[in-house]
């Protein structure tokens, strides 16, 4: 089954406001005068978020946010609801990324029902996996990403699961400069299709967008993005670099 190539950038705490609109300025202008074969998602901070609304309207790049509250509402200082980020256009959320689990205690039961909500409220959650360096070196990485996806997917009905993205991200691969080779990053992509396919059946697991995300940059995209199984890629640091995020979006083409 042929599956659109996903390129999203997640900016993490990362850019002014000012600094932001130039570099999404760029993507735009770029966007325009060559459209993008492959979609395309940028998740800027939430500082960004309304200003890019506005940019973003007649453009066809979409605008994700990096995370959201498990809660609709209330008494919860800091956190940002996925009414919020409805109102403002908000199509697509960062779910459960290596650097939320490790810096801020989420878990799969958090996962779990931040998916829920903004599923309730049609917007689609990018749902993060992946193992760490030890997991690896321990042969436990497959163990521990198909714990990641049982826990939280299989709890999931079966329309819910075409609404999703996976992005594999292998922990020990995140800011290091290290990258999962094409063929490790295929294989587990293979991988986590197999376990979604156990639960929902060959028909759904094949319509599952899986990107990898990983130091992804544009002397490696290519390759990456070639491989069956990849659907398309989770960019760090890369998206920061207008000319580099620019080029894994054309490797994606």
């Amino acid at each position: 089954m042929k599956r659109p190539k996903l390129i999203a950038g997640n900016w993490k705490m990362n850019t002014t406001l000012s600094e932001g609109i130039k570099l999404v300025d760029i993507l735009i202008h770029a966007q325009k005068k060559s459209p993008f074969k492959a979609r395309v998602a940028v998740a800027p901070p939430y500082t960004h978020l309304s200003e890019f609304r506005n940019k973003l309207m007649n453009s066809s790049i979409c605008l994700a946010a990096q995370n959201v509250s498990d809660k609709l509402s209330g008494a919860y200082t800091g956190e940002i609801s996925v009414l919020m980020l409805k109102d403002i256009g908000i199509r697509k959320v960062i779910i459960a990324h290596s650097e939320r689990r490790q810096y801020f205690g989420e878990t799969n039961d958090i996962a779990l029902e931040k998916i829920k909500i903004i599923l309730k409220h049609e917007i689609h959650p990018i749902y993060c996996v992946g193992e760490s360096l030890t997991d690896r070196e321990k042969d436990r990485h497959y163990a521990v990403v198909e714990e990641q996806i049982t826990a939280v997917l299989y709890k999931l009905s079966d329309e819910k699961i075409p609404k999703i993205t996976i992005a594999y991200e292998p922990v020990w691969a995140i800011g290091t400069g290290r990258t999962a080779t094409p063929d490790q990053a295929s294989d587990m992509h293979s991988f986590i299709r197999d376990v979604v396919g156990k639960r929902f059946g060959d028909d759904l697991a094949g319509q599952l967008q899986i990107l990898y995300g990983g130091s992804v940059n544009a002397a490696n995209a290519g390759e990456l993005l070639s491989m069956p199984h990849i659907d398309g890629a989770l960019v760090g640091g890369a998206s920061l670099k207008a000319d580099e995020f620019l080029a894994i979006i054309q490797a994606a083409g």
